[in-house]
């Protein structure tokens, strides 16, 4: 017989709840087991974010800046660009919106019983900070980049395929139980009403978001190729739905390009964009991110000012061109600037999660629909080019293919 394949999404609904159910029914000493498990899951989290980071953004960068053209070059400006703007329209949309909404379902009236803490703790220092890792990042991987550092760019790969079977046979399984061990106590305190109303809120917010997104994506592209821009959209419905259904950018690929040509981008061109933005432009998941991360430091009382926000777009644009071809490598690629420039704990970062893959199919059909506005553009831009070949990124599944 087949085996029925249950992804994350449905593991990660499971265990927030159960942990709600069984946060009602456990006593104290129950729920300080899985209590202690989080403090380790979370210590371990902790010691891995600056690895994840040197793993996937240097050979990111290095195989970015390895492929030569100008062609390219623009392609991946105007997918960082569209990436950034759709998380300052998050910002600004949130700014306006959540604060209101966290208020609406405030948390005045929970009572928090003795403290829930670990039996034990055990310290996993991380070997280096955050921003560190970052740096280091950007530094060797433009230097391999610049300096056809083969042998080197040999060795990050690598490190790469460890650092992406960490994500998928470690933090991906242990994840569920991490979340359950998260509601079981926020439960247990009296949080949880206040949290899940929020999210719905947000949820719906987000799920209008990328609408928007799209509409203003293809009114720039229906401008600068003079078409009709919601003409153009339509004819990319196919793609947006299979995205939709499959969660997987990767999958959506044939679609993509065969919609992408209909609207009337050269082979040559839709056979390098839509390949190439499939990996860097995730202008969805940068939305999804922004607001969820918003949400997060309005229900936790962490700053949020343009700012800090405008910086930690600009490197979450980066770091989504980083995320690996694994079950929630996006959300992981950005752990980094969710600490380092947000503060943002473990238990946040579960939370984060949490929210960020309830929304994974309309993040991916926006990325991916979104895909075929870029190749309008690049058509126009680059008539004489349209025999291009095929783009030289090597491509992996979608950043979370639940």
């Amino acid at each position: 017989m087949k085996r029925v394949k249950f992804g994350l999404l449905p593991r990660i609904i499971v265990a927030i709840i159960l942990g709600v159910l069984l946060g009602n029914v456990l006593t104290l000493p129950w729920v300080r087991v899985f209590v202690t498990f989080n403090s380790l899951f979370s210590q371990l989290l902790g010691f891995l974010v600056p690895l994840i980071i040197i793993g996937l953004v240097t050979p990111a960068i290095a195989d970015i800046g390895s492929g030569a053209g100008k062609l390219l070059l623009v392609t991946v400006v105007i997918a960082y660009v569209d990436t950034v703007f759709a998380g300052l329209l998050s910002y600004g949309t949130g700014s306006w919106l959540f604060p209101d909404m966290v208020v609406s379902t405030s948390a005045e009236n929970v009572t928090k019983p003795e403290d829930i803490s670990p039996y034990f703790t055990v310290e996993i220092p991380a070997m280096v900070e955050v921003m560190s890792a970052l740096v280091f990042s950007f530094v060797v991987g433009l230097c391999i980049a610049n300096c056809r550092l083969a042998k080197l760019k040999g060795i990050f790969d690598e490190f790469q395929v460890v650092i992406s079977k960490t994500i998928e046979k470690v933090l991906i399984p242990l994840l569920p139980l991490y979340i359950f061990g998260i509601f079981l106590s926020m439960t247990m305190s009296g949080q949880v009403y206040h949290i899940l109303t929020v999210f719905a809120k947000i949820i719906c917010v987000i799920v209008v978001l990328h609408v928007v997104i799209l509409i203003y994506q293809f009114c720039i592209a229906g401008g600068i190729v003079k078409k009709n821009p919601f003409r153009l959209l339509w004819t990319m419905l196919p793609a947006y739905m299979t995205a939709l259904g499959t969660s997987s950018s990767a999958a959506t690929i044939p679609v993509t390009l065969r919609q992408t040509e209909k609207n009337g981008v050269s082979k040559g061109i839709a056979g390098f964009t839509i390949p190439l933005c499939a990996t860097i432009h995730m202008s969805g998941s940068a939305m999804k991110i922004t607001a969820c991360a918003l949400t997060i430091c309005l229900l936790n009382g962490l700053p949020h000012d343009l700012g800090l926000f405008l910086n930690f777009i600009l490197m979450l644009g980066i770091c989504m061109v980083a995320g690996p071809g694994v079950p929630g490598g996006a959300i992981m690629a950005a752990l980094g600037p969710l600490a380092s420039i947000l503060g943002f704990d473990a238990d946040a970062q579960a939370l984060m999660i949490a929210l960020y893959i309830a929304m994974d199919s309309f993040g991916t059909a926006c990325n991916v629909t979104g895909d075929g506005a870029i190749a309008l553009v690049i058509d126009k831009l680059f008539k004489g080019e349209r025999n291009g070949k095929a783009s030289p990124i090597p491509l992996g599944e979608d950043k979370l293919d639940a």
